[in-house]
């Protein structure tokens, strides 16, 4: 596939400055993603972009990731409210977060520049003559957040807040002249500031610059913008969204949803993504194209050891697989799981021990309604347990003896 052809098929081609999507096959242009260092970590909503910039780097185009430690001091103005002010310091964290998670992805180190670097210098009068001149109020006025913060009911706007999109089109114009960077890629939501970038290159420099944007990822079912689970981000950081956290979330997915997430959010080919979502059309209780989904997405974050170790857990807890074919990284990711008990004792001390009953009595009852099985097999009585084992209450209540 050529460039053009694969982020068409990925669901990847969304709003776009070029005359026409194949011009991205004539040229390989530098280009630029920006990321806003307002958390330490950048989440499952921020993915879908990152996962386009890697079909670029794919293709041989050359990325530098922007850094907004400048911007990040006013924040992306939100429809609603005026963000918090962060401090520098806080910032500076974020961005030192957000770089490696960055590398991480891409799977090497990458040209990084922080807009903080130019903007701290960049004094009013020659943001006035080099940037303000160029925009009429008119032109930004007409901005969705403006209409939104400005009209009735509105919360109001601060003036810092509405230059922000005058700041993102600087750094544009700075990496064109600095690096020869003509091209920004981003996603659908920020594709207003961009356009300010691509304004002013034209106005300074009497030259073309260009984007690219990645459309929304919305759930088909619940119709909401993809990247929630129950109303909780799901982060890139494992300390605060685990791999086999990360693994559930994408073996959740509906199936309405499933053949478009493998071509987003994997690099499967379309060959085998074809083959998996027809064989997953026959047999949809398998769940094979979340499967492979799941393992694929979490093998791109965590690598392949921990992604097929996550995936082994998940068929320990739920697919039969034996806890003692476990090799040691899986077994230590199960106990990061779920509740661990020591081995030499009994079914009722492992449930009350665990909290997956609140009393001896509670435990018996339990045994005997054949509520609870060890390593698989349904127990009726209480038993002594002497090595590695698996207790199951209901469907999805577990505690590992070891």
């Amino acid at each position: 596939m050529k460039l053009s052809e694969e982020l068409i098929y990925r669901g990847m081609a969304g709003q776009h400055t070029f005359d026409a999507p194949t011009d991205l096959d004539k040229k390989k242009h530098k280009f630029y993603f920006g990321v806003d260092p307002s958390d330490s970590s950048m989440t499952i909503g921020n993915l879908a972009a990152l996962m386009m910039c890697r079909v670029f780097v794919r293709h041989g185009y050359d990325l530098t990731l922007l850094v907004g430690g400048g911007t990040g001091l006013i924040g992306d103005p939100k429809m609603d409210k005026e963000r918090p002010i962060k401090p520098l310091e806080e910032i500076e964290r974020n961005a030192k977060g957000i770089v490696q998670q960055f590398n991480q992805l891409m799977g090497s180190k990458i040209k990084v520049v922080n807009n903080y670097d130019w903007l701290s210098g960049l004094g009013f009068f020659q943001f006035s003559r080099e940037v303000g001149r160029h925009f009429s109020m008119t032109q930004l006025l007409d901005r969705d957040f403006v209409k939104a913060r400005t009209g009735e009911g509105g919360s109001g706007l601060s003036v810092a807040e509405f230059s922000y999109s005058l700041l993102q089109g600087y750094d544009f114009l700075h990496l064109y002249r600095t690096y020869g960077i003509d091209l920004q890629l981003c996603g659908a939501d920020q594709i207003g500031n961009c356009m300010s970038g691509v304004h002013l290159i034209n106005k300074s420099e009497n030259a073309r610059g260009y984007v690219w944007s990645c459309p929304l990822v919305i759930d088909k079912v619940s119709g909401r913008k993809f990247g929630k689970s129950e109303g909780n981000a799901v982060w890139l950081d494992p300390e605060r969204t685990s791999p086999y956290e990360y693994y559930q979330f994408w073996l959740n997915t509906n199936d309405e949803s499933v053949g478009d997430l493998l071509k987003i959010y994997t690099e499967i080919e379309p060959t085998e993504i074809n083959e998996i979502l027809s064989l997953h059309e026959k047999n949809p209780g398998a769940r094979g194209a979340q499967k492979a989904l799941a393992l694929a997405a979490t093998e791109i974050l965590h690598g392949r050891e921990t992604a097929v170790n996550v995936a082994r857990v998940s068929n320990v807890l739920f697919g039969g697989e034996n806890v003692r074919e476990l090799p040691a990284e899986g077994l230590k990711l199960l106990s990061e799981v779920i509740p661990t008990v020591p081995k030499n004792i009994t079914a009722v001390e492992a449930l009350v021990k665990s909290g997956l009953a609140t009393s001896n009595g509670e435990a018996l009852r339990l045994i005997r309604g054949n509520a609870i099985s060890v390593s698989g097999t349904k127990i009726s009585a209480d038993t002594k347990i002497t090595e590695l084992s698996l207790i199951k209450k209901g469907k999805n209540q577990f505690v590992i003896v070891k």
